[in-house]
C-alpha cells in the first residue's frame, strides 16, 4: 500500500506524503486554477525541487489527502508555524483537481487536522489564509467553523487585479461546540 492512514474520516484520511507523488504535486502547483487561490502564482517548481521539499517535511505536519474509496491522492493539508509556548498554529490545504472540489472533501479535511491539532497537539487556536475572491473556500471554512478575523487589503496581484487576505481562525471550544451539536 502507497499510503498509510494516519487520521481517517468518512471519506478520505490523510497519510504521510510520498516522495513518488512529486509529479502529480507539480501537475497541481502549475495549474493557475490551484495556485491562484495558494498565492503561489509566480512559483516554478521542478519535480526535484518538490521531493526535497517533500522529503524535507515528512517529520512535519503536512499530510496527502487520499480518498478512502480508491487510495486516490488528492490534495494536500497541514499545520504550520505550529507554536507549542502560545498553543497555535497555521491550517492550510488544496484539492488538486476540480472533479474533487465542491464535494466536502476540504471540510472533512479540516474537521481531521482540526481533531488533531486539538486533540493530539493540544493547540488553541488554529488559524488560516484565503483570498477574498475564493467564496468556494471561505463559505467551507466557515461551515467548519472559523470567523474572520481580518483582512490586509488589495495585498495580493492575480490575473491583473489586487485582492484581500482574509485571515480567518478557529479556537478549540469552537470547535468542540460544533462536535456535538
Amino acid at each position: 500500500m502507497k499510503y498509510f492512514r494516519k487520521l481517517i474520516g468518512d471519506r478520505i484520511y490523510l497519510s504521510p506524503m510520498q516522495a513518488e507523488d512529486a509529479e502529480t504535486y507539480v501537475k497541481w502547483l502549475s495549474d493557475p486554477c490551484v495556485t491562484d487561490g495558494l498565492g503561489s502564482s509566480s512559483r516554478v517548481l521542478s519535480v526535484d525541487a518538490e521531493k526535497e521539499w517533500i522529503k524535507s517535511n515528512a517529520s512535519t505536519q503536512q499530510f496527502a489527502i487520499v480518498r478512502k474509496v480508491d487510495d486516490q491522492l488528492i490534495g494536500n493539508c497541514g499545520l504550520h508555524q505550529i507554536d507549542q509556548m502560545r498553543q497555535c498554529a497555521e491550517a492550510g490545504l488544496f484539492i488538486g483537481d476540480e472533479e474533487n472540489r465542491g464535494k466536502g472533501f476540504g471540510a472533512e479535511v479540516l474537521k481531521l487536522l482540526l481533531a488533531h491539532a486539538f486533540d493530539t497537539l493540544n493547540l488553541n487556536n488554529v488559524m488560516l489564509r484565503v483570498f477574498a475572491f475564493n467564496e468556494r473556500a471561505i463559505r467551507c471554512y466557515e461551515n467548519v467553523g472559523f470567523h474572520e478575523m481580518g483582512r490586509r487589503r488589495q495585498s495580493y496581484f492575480v490575473r491583473g487585479k489586487f485582492h484581500d487576505e482574509v485571515f480567518m481562525d478557529i479556537l478549540r471550544d469552537d470547535f468542540n461546540a460544533g462536535r456535538t451539536s
